[in-house]
């Protein structure tokens, strides 16, 4: 009798440890998140760039040039244009430029997107600073309904001197149709409650 209770509470024993592990491992999968999004924000890395305006820069290197190339997607489904109404320039790092990106609503119904950017390469990121862009605030566009969405930014004149181009591309999210919210590199975009 005495040795099946002790074969019991060593197997109660394991399922415990088991268990704790499996919650450890759980937690930790969470935890991971929120380190990876500090870490490439604290280091600039994997093209995480900055979701706060910026003030215009005061010098320009004339003495080199960069070439910017901007890119548009829209995420799984979005029934909408989007696209850069210029497709690269080329700029002196700490120039202060302005381009526009065109989005229409294909849908019959007003729907709210917004805009997610990414840069690449990712250690290009910290010096991307864009003083007036779409993407600080949720769209709202009607049904067919569109515009030219501004974008205000430079480069600071102090980018590595190997860096000769960079990719400025955009992700459009549809708010409303987000299962509470999306996390993008900034975090979490969207409503806290579901729209019908």
């Amino acid at each position: 009798m005495t040795e099946p209770s002790t074969q019991q509470q060593a197997n109660s024993r394991t399922a415990k440890k088991l268990a704790l592990v499996v919650i450890s491992m759980f937690g930790f999968g969470f935890a991971l998140v929120p380190l990876y999004n500090v870490m490439c924000k604290q280091l600039g890395i994997n093209g995480k760039v900055s979701n706060q305006a910026q003030g215009l820069s005061n010098s320009v290197d004339t003495s080199r040039k960069v070439k910017v190339l901007f890119l548009a997607t829209n995420n799984a489904g979005l029934r909408w244009a989007f696209k850069p109404n210029t497709s690269s320039i080329t700029l002196h790092p700490g120039e202060n430029t302005h381009i526009s990106f065109y989005a229409k609503n294909n849908s019959n119904q007003p729907m709210t997107v917004q805009a997610i950017p990414s840069i690449a390469p990712g250690r290009a990121a910290q010096y991307l600073k864009k003083t007036e862009c779409f993407c600080f605030t949720q769209q709202t566009l009607g049904p067919y309904e569109s515009m030219d969405m501004p974008l205000l930014f430079h480069i600071d004149s102090d980018l590595p001197k190997n860096i000769h181009a960079l990719t400025l591309s955009y992700t459009l999210f549809h708010v409303n149709d987000a299962k509470d919210s999306v996390e993008g590199p900034m975090g979490k975009i969207g409503n806290t409650e579901r729209q019908p």
